[in-house]
């Protein structure tokens, strides 16, 4: 087989042989062509490189067809994982986006998984290209105060120019077990969004940890009590 080489082709294979950012397939490849283009038998090229000869055909075929570009890469071969059947997909999207497992709040891969009858990661596969979190869900709330936007601006301005001396107390409360009744209905999740809830909600029959942060000292004084009111 004969190969003639331009001169540009010639530098840029020359060039990753001397490399070493190149890859030591993609540095051989440049080598079985300079070798053929130099005029050197089948024989000396497959000795001296210790590539078959199928191998070496090839590599020399691919570059009258494609050039220097076509000995950067292999070409893909396909996969032997066949692809999932479109109902499948459909079955696993519209379980997560329209209902929830029988015992747990939102689904997972493994859940879903043993739900629909395929594997987790393939699960995982469909919700990451449709870019579906189940695990996540954003808070909101939408007040009904009259007052809101005056109080928003006195505590915003409280941070934007706090007065002199002024000691800020920042008060919250824990609850131990999340049975929780929600103000208003959430949002179902979308691909590419999250489902939403509301950030207030009606307690049932929770123990409520009462918390403060002694910051000199770096201690946590802490106490639970029966009701919300205490």
């Amino acid at each position: 087989m004969k190969i003639t080489l331009i001169e540009e082709d010639r530098t840029e294979l020359e060039r990753w042989v001397k490399s070493r950012s190149v890859g030591a397939k993609q540095r051989l490849r440049a080598r079985m062509v300079l070798m053929t283009a130099e005029g050197l038998s089948t024989t000396v090229i497959m000795a001296t490189l210790g590539v078959s000869n199928p191998t070496l055909n090839k590599w020399r075929n691919r570059y009258l067809e494609s050039g220097v570009e076509g000995l950067k890469k292999g070409k893909t071969r396909p996969s032997r994982i066949p692809p999932l059947p479109t109902d499948k997909v459909q079955e696993v999207l519209a379980l997560t986006l329209t209902g929830k497992p029988a015992a747990a709040t939102q689904w997972s891969c493994r859940t879903m998984a043993e739900q629909v009858g395929i594997s987790r990661m393939a699960v995982h596969g469909i919700w990451r290209e449709r870019k579906l979190k189940p695990h996540q869900v954003k808070g909101f709330k939408v007040s009904n105060d009259p007052l809101f936007a005056e109080k928003l601006r006195d505590v915003v301005g409280l941070y934007l120019d706090p007065p002199e001396k002024a000691i800020v107390f920042s008060v919250d409360e824990k609850s131990q077990i999340q049975a929780l009744d929600r103000s208003q209905p959430g949002l179902p999740m979308k691909p590419g969004k999250c489902g939403t809830m509301t950030h207030d909600y009606k307690r049932h029959g929770t123990t409520t940890l009462f918390a403060a942060l002694d910051v000199q000292t770096g201690t946590v004084i802490g106490q639970c009590q029966p009701r919300h009111r205490h």
